[in-house]
């Protein structure tokens, strides 16, 4: 998490974790059927957070050679039960594109 947080404010851009790594692995089917494409090389590589009524997250996942996809990912709380539910993918990204919050989030 980043130094200051403000509830219900996303955090700053951060590399990706263990825990980043695993909530993407949980949702690679669903991304994979909106993109209609088989991901060989999906690692996650950075991500923001905003803590709601559970985790949104906006990851970057590098995809292999320069291609990079950003996701949009719901995380119940635990006592919800803790699923992950994947809210929006955007293609054709790059490395440097930033992982700012989905137009409609």
């Amino acid at each position: 998490m980043a130094d200051e947080v403000i509830l219900g404010g996303w955090t700053g851009t951060q590399d990706a974790t263990e825990e980043t790594q695993k909530i993407c692995d949980a949702v690679k089917d669903q991304v994979e059927q909106r993109t209609n494409q088989k991901y060989v090389v999906y690692k996650a590589v950075k991500f923001r957070d905003q803590l709601v009524a559970g985790l949104k997250l906006n990851i970057k996942v590098f995809a292999g050679e320069e291609d990079y996809i950003h996701l949009n990912v719901f995380q119940q709380l635990p006592c919800k039960g803790g699923n992950v539910e994947l809210l929006n993918v955007e293609v054709g990204k790059t490395k440097y594109d930033p992982i700012g919050p989905f137009p409609y989030c």
